[in-house]
């Protein structure tokens, strides 16, 4: 098995865990605060595993470049509208339903990744992803059938609006963290993704608490005052993160994204006994869509 695999998978349980833990805390930070936190407490951890991957491996920092600055700001800023927008789907619908528009994102990423970094895919790949697809829509409608009137309608509602929005937006952000790791140089792909997280980290950081400060002082001061469950949430997301990176740097952003939609398997399993939301039948039908499109995916690569 290629070692980008497992690491999405790890990547696709961190991020899940990370955001049911987001998604409780909206109930005492705005939508800005519960995105705020994760870059927040999560830039310490992201230098520590710099730091950490750095001196066992006796390696020497990259060179920053003006490109690696450029795409580090554009995907920070992108992933902090998407976590925005996918923060505003939960409170449409519920967590999981948010989760599965926001998962569009795998397809959305394989086009744009054909269209700007010209990563190329096999037929059963593509087949994969659309089946996945299916799957995450099929969570979407939450048990309302697939007609095209039922469709349409369930696509023009708030949550659907924000969650497709999101993984739009998240497709993008893939897209910039690829330019910023390619825009470095050096032997070690992992060292690139963790240097190229902790700067982002950190740009995310100072733009999104310089906005608070001035629009949301208030929130800014919850932010800093739930640091108990705060710093969980972004010790979780910068372990995500540098699996996404890493993995990025290893495989087509396109299949990433795809087999990280095993993120929808942990989704309904915290949504069920962690929010405490309830499963439907069209939930178990979405799931094995999903795992049918990973499969045709991981036999693409073999």
């Amino acid at each position: 098995m290629e070692l980008w695999i497992p690491i999405t998978v790890v990547a696709a349980l961190l991020q899940t865990w990370r955001t049911a833990m987001q998604q409780k805390l909206r109930g005492l930070l705005s939508i800005n605060g519960a995105g705020f936190v994760r870059f927040l407490y999560g830039v310490p951890v992201a230098f520590a595993l710099l730091g950490g991957w750095r001196l066992a491996n006796d390696l020497a920092l990259p060179a920053v470049t003006r490109n690696f600055l450029l795409y580090c700001a554009l995907g920070g800023l992108f992933q902090i509208v998407a976590t925005n927008l996918l923060i505003m789907a939960f409170g449409y619908r519920s967590f999981a339903v948010g989760t599965a528009y926001a998962k569009t994102e795998a397809a959305q990423a394989a086009i744009i990744a054909l269209l700007v970094l010209g990563e190329s895919l096999r037929a059963l790949a593509w087949a994969g992803i659309g089946l996945g697809l299916v799957g995450v829509m099929t969570l979407s409608l939450a048990g309302r059938g697939l007609k095209p009137r039922e469709f349409l309608a369930a696509t023009v509602q708030p949550a659907a609006i924000c969650g497709l929005s999101a993984g739009f937006v998240f497709a993008f952000t893939t897209i910039f963290v690829k330019l910023a790791n390619q825009s470095l140089e050096g032997p070690s792909l992992v060292l690139r993704a963790l240097f190229g997280l902790a700067v982002t980290n950190t740009m995310q950081t100072a733009m999104q608490g310089s906005y608070l400060l001035v629009r949301e002082p208030a929130a800014f001061r919850k932010a800093l005052s739930t640091w108990r469950s705060s710093m969980w949430v972004g010790a979780l997301s910068a372990c995500g993160s540098a699996c996404w990176f890493t993995a990025f740097a290893m495989a087509p952003v396109a299949l990433v994204r795809s087999i990280g939609q095993v993120e929808m398997i942990f989704t309904l399993l915290f949504s069920r006994f962690y929010l405490k939301e309830q499963m439907k039948r069209s939930d178990v039908l979405g799931l094995g869509l999903i795992v049918g499109g990973v499969l045709l995916i991981l036999l693409a690569r073999l």
